[in-house]
C-alpha cells in the first residue's frame, strides 16, 4: 500500500555506467532550486543506508543561458556542490527528452562551466545513448587548480608531475575538464587500496578545490582500465569527465591514441580527443533505475 505524505518530493534515480544520481525536476517545480538546504538534501537522499543511496543528487533546473534548453546543477553525497558530471549530464539529457519533451538534438545543457553540446540516440522513444562535448581540457595547474608549493616537483616534460601522499609518492597528470583530476598510470588497477589512498590525495594540501583521482592501467593504445575516487562521494563505478582526463593524460604521455575504449567499474565508456577542435567527446549510456517520492 502506498504511504501517502502531507509533503513530498517527486525523484528518479538514473546512473550512467553505475554512477547513480537522484534527480530532480527543478524545472516543473523550480522552488526546488530555491531550496536553502540543498547540501543537507543531498546528504539525506544519498545516504545508501537511510536514504535513496547515490554519488550525489541532481537538479534538472531553467537555464539562465538563452542557449541552453535545461540546466544542470549538481551536489555530492556529502553535500558539496560540484560544476559538472559526465555521467550525470548524460541523464541530465534522458530526463529532458523523456520526461521534459525537449527534443532538440543536439541537446545544449547548462552547467556550472559552460553550456555542453549532447548528441543523442532515441529508441522506442527514449533517449538511450549519448555522446557529449566536453570542451577543452585545461592543463594550466593553476588554473585545474593545483598548488606547485605542494608538489614535490613537477618534471622536466612539463606533463607530470610528484606528490607525496599515504606514505607514498604518486606521479600524475593534472587535468581539469570542468573539475579538477589527477591522472596516475599503474601497472595493475586491481589490487589497488583506493579506500586508503583516495581520501588522502583528494584533500592534499597541493589541491585547493581537492582533486578526483584515477588510476588508470594501459591494456593496448587504444584501451584502458581505470579506477576512481571521486572527490565528495569516494569510490564511484564510474567518472565521465574522469574516463576524459585519462584519455587526454595518456595522449599527452605518448599511451594512448586519440580514440579509446575506457573500462570503468560500472561498464566501458568511448572517449575521443578531437585534434581539429581540441574537444573531448565522450560517448556512454544514460539508464533509469526507479522514481519515486521522498517524503518532507
Amino acid at each position: 500500500m502506498r504511504r501517502a505524505y502531507d509533503s513530498a518530493v517527486r525523484f528518479v534515480k538514473m546512473h550512467g555506467i553505475g554512477n547513480d544520481y537522484v534527480y530532480l525536476d527543478a524545472v516543473t517545480h523550480p522552488e526546488i532550486a530555491a531550496r536553502d538546504d540543498l547540501p543537507d538534501l543531498a546528504r539525506r537522499m544519498s545516504d545508501r543506508h537511510t536514504g535513496i543511496g547515490s554519488d550525489g543528487l541532481i537538479l534538472v533546473c531553467r537555464p539562465e543561458s538563452s542557449d541552453a534548453h535545461v540546466c544542470m546543477r549538481m551536489f555530492n553525497a556529502d553535500g558539496s556542490e560540484s560544476a559538472m558530471c559526465g555521467n550525470g549530464v548524460r541523464c541530465v539529457a534522458k530526463f529532458a527528452h523523456d520526461r521534459l519533451s525537449v527534443n532538440a538534438n543536439p541537446m545544449r545543457i547548462e552547467t556550472g562551466t559552460r553550456v555542453l553540446s549532447i548528441e543523442y540516440e532515441v529508441i522506442e522513444g527514449r533517449l538511450t545513448t549519448a555522446t557529449v562535448d566536453m570542451g577543452e581540457p585545461i592543463f594550466e595547474l593553476a588554473d585545474v587548480p593545483v598548488d606547485r608549493a605542494g608538489l614535490v616537483r613537477v618534471l622536466d616534460d612539463g606533463v607530470h608531475a610528484e606528490f607525496d601522499a599515504a606514505g607514498e609518492r604518486f606521479k600524475a597528470v593534472f587535468v581539469s575538464m570542468g573539475n579538477p583530476h589527477a591522472v596516475i598510470f599503474i601497472d595493475d588497477v586491481s589490487g589497488l587500496d583506493l579506500g586508503r589512498i583516495g581520501p588522502q590525495i583528494e584533500r592534499h594540501r597541493a589541491f585547493p578545490e581537492r582533486i578526483n583521482a584515477h588510476f588508470a592501467q594501459i591494456r593496448s593504445r587504444a584501451e584502458a582500465t581505470m579506477r576512481t575516487w571521486e572527490r565528495g562521494s569516494g569510490i564511484t563505478q564510474a567518472c565521465g569527465t574522469g574516463a576524459c582526463a585519462v584519455c587526454v593524460a595518456g595522449v599527452r604521455t605518448g599511451r594512448l591514441d586519440r580514440e579509446v575504449l575506457l573500462h570503468l567499474p560500472g561498464g566501458d565508456l568511448r572517449v575521443r580527443w578531437d585534434e581539429l577542435t581540441n574537444h573531448v567527446f565522450m560517448t556512454g549510456p544514460a539508464t533509469d533505475v526507479f522514481e519515486g517520492d521522498w517524503p518532507e
